[in-house]
């Protein structure tokens, strides 16, 4: 059977907004949606005994959430084949668990009851830090939630050869017929002063050279296998971080790395990725890496 994709909801605007955004993305690639809500009613209402007929107002709730999202999805894609749970525990950890099996999980920048003005919700954080598989935080404005860009960005680090989210962008970029604008970023070394005659002639020149060669290197076995991608490559000089975030509003959805580190739980974000959950201007997709055995190096 194949793996659904997976989308948590609770009810609040922005997961109502995710919900959308997933439906659209399994459409897209025709995959099934699997709509999850995690609540934990039997820890304040205590366990519902076996004879009792009435369910605890919390799971009511909880079910009505989900039956509201299934409804909302069907109408949007009536022949999308979905499945629904309800599940009694902590959304965080829900969501990890249904990730395990999930080809990707969506999920709203927000969650319910959580303060307008944060940036990002600290289920939606936790969830594309740890998840085993590629995971979509919906975020921006209508252009981008409704793919009228036509672009799909990615950031390339050193380490990115032939990478999953290399792979992921590509995907992303053949399904969406978009077109997919990679970037590599390279930065003067802080020892060496900025008006140093070497660096501002030669030495730039190499750092530059090397980066394009990095970026060719990073996708040459992705862009083979999807011949129709239109590309567009492009090496900054600039803090990645920062780049990224500001050219992400031009596009649908940004696509950024994270890689398990030996002796760490879950997965190292980064400032890349943990820069763009917060501030990128359109959906951004985390995409578990290889498993290093250093620290060093960052997509």
């Amino acid at each position: 059977m194949e793996s659904p994709l997976v989308v948590g909801v609770d009810g609040s605007d922005p997961s109502l907004t995710a919900l959308d955004w997933a439906v659209d993305e399994a459409v897209r690639h025709g995959l099934p949606l699997r709509i999850v809500h995690a609540s934990l009613w039997e820890r304040y209402e205590g366990v519902v005994p076996t004879w009792a007929t009435d369910r605890p107002s919390g799971q009511v709730l909880a079910e009505n959430i989900v039956g509201t999202a299934a409804e909302r999805a069907r109408r949007r894609a009536p022949d999308l084949p979905l499945t629904t749970a309800v599940l009694a525990e902590d959304a965080s950890t829900a969501l990890l668990r249904e990730g395990q099996a999930g080809a990707t999980l969506v999920v709203g920048s927000r969650g319910r009851g959580e303060f307008a003005d944060l940036l990002l919700g600290s289920v939606s954080f936790l969830v594309a830090a740890r998840a085993p598989c590629p995971v979509v935080v919906v975020r921006g404005d209508r252009h981008a939630l409704e793919a009228r860009h036509g672009r799909v960005l990615l950031g390339v680090g050193e380490h990115d050869v032939d990478s999953p989210a290399v792979r992921f962008a590509f995907r992303e970029a053949a399904a969406r017929d978009a077109e997919l604008d990679v970037v590599s970023t390279w930065r003067r070394p802080v020892h060496e002063p900025i008006d140093n005659p070497l660096l501002s002639g030669n030495r730039a020149i190499h750092l530059a050279e090397h980066s394009s060669e990095s970026l060719d290197k990073a996708l040459e076995a992705a862009a083979t296998e999807h011949p129709r991608v239109r590309l567009r490559r492009a090496t900054i000089e600039g803090p990645a971080h920062r780049v990224l975030t500001e050219r992400s509003a031009a596009a649908d959805l940004l696509v950024v790395g994270a890689r398990r580190r030996d002796g760490l739980v879950g997965l190292e974000l980064g400032r890349v990725a943990h820069r763009a959950l917060h501030h990128a201007r359109c959906p951004v997709a985390v995409v578990p890496q290889r498993r290093l055995e250093s620290p060093e190096g960052e997509s």
